[in-house]
This record gives structure tokens, sequence and C-alpha cells, in this order.
């Protein structure tokens, strides 16, 4: 099932994706902005990884793409899914740092928090952000409505030097007090 945004489509990941994919894993700036560890990896773990998507309904995975001409731009999850609790945990990246300040990461996050709230019926997500990536601050602490919930100092090594992981988090009601504000999907 595609997520739609006004600007974005979410979808499956395929095959001729990979080599995108692949580029992304390998891009240590990219990585660098991101929470996690990541190692080198080749064309095969690419493809393993791929093979290994939808095995597990709690696990769910995109490629971000423009709605305009399906161009990839990214990728976003929601992880974690916990249907009895009604939670998950959301990550996003935008590959191409051209396409960033764009207003894609923000379709991004306003049309995963739709499908999470409204399709699924969850109740929060969840998310964390290096405390030096004031881009993800902006964007989900401001343009998207989530609240800062904690810190966990020191977390992250980067650069040399430690620095505090973010936890963030959004409810249903505050997605709903926020497109009863901006009226978000009104112009789709």
């Amino acid at each position: 099932m595609n997520i739609y945004g006004k600007t974005v489509i979410l979808r499956a990941p395929e095959q001729a994706d990979l080599p995108q994919l692949h580029q992304w894993a390998n891009d240590p700036d990219l990585w660098n902005m991101l929470g996690g560890w990541r190692f080198a990896s080749n064309s095969d773990s690419a493809s393993a990884w791929l093979k290994d998507l939808g095995r597990d309904p709690a696990h769910q995975r995109y490629v971000i793409t423009r709605a305009d001409d399906g161009g990839l731009i990214g990728t976003a999850n929601l992880v974690n899914i916990d249907m009895k609790n009604g939670n998950a945990f959301h990550g996003m990246l935008l590959g191409d740092p051209h396409l960033r300040g764009k207003g894609y990461g923000q379709d991004t996050v306003m049309a995963v928090m739709r499908y999470a709230f409204e399709q699924l019926r969850l109740e929060r997500l969840d998310t964390d952000i290096i405390e030096y990536n004031t881009a993800s601050q902006k964007l989900y602490l401001g343009k998207c409505g989530w609240k800062e919930e904690g810190r966990q100092r020191r977390w992250h090594f980067r650069n040399g030097r430690y620095w505090d992981r973010i936890i963030v988090g959004v409810i249903k009601a505050d997605y709903q007090a926020l497109i009863a504000d901006n009226h978000y999907w009104e112009t789709v």
C-alpha cells in the first residue's frame, strides 16, 4: 500500500531502487546526521535487506518518491509497531542534500503521521535526533508538531566528541491540533 502526501509518495522499495539505496547506505555525511551506527555495506547486503522486507509487519520501510515525477529522494519507516499499545518508532532520511529544505521532509512526516494515526489507529510515534541536527529539530519540533520528551546526555559519539540524543514524540491529539491549525490536508 502506498502512502500519499501532497508532494511525495511512500512506496515499498523495489530491486531497481537498490543502487541508490546502496549509495545512501555508504554515505558518511548522510549517516553522520542520523542515530545508530553504520558500517560499509556491499550490494549483496542491500539485496539481502530487500529480500527480508515484509517478513515482519511490525517493521514497515518505504522509499520516498516525488509525486510529480516518481524520482527517488529518500527513505522512511515505521518500526517496532506495537498495535497493543498503539505506538511505533519513525525514521526518515532525504538522500540528496539539494532536495532538503524544499518541503519534502515535512510532507513525508505529515503523510506518515496521517497513515499512523488515521489508518493504523496508533496513539503515538517516537523518534530521536542528534543534538547538532538542527534541521531535524526544526522539522519535527517546529513544522510537524512533535514535542521534546527528554534527552539522553552524551549518547552519540560523532566528530570526536559526545552529543545528546533528543527524544521526541507526537500523539494523535498533537497531530489533530496541528492539522486543524494549519489546514495541511485541505489543499490536497
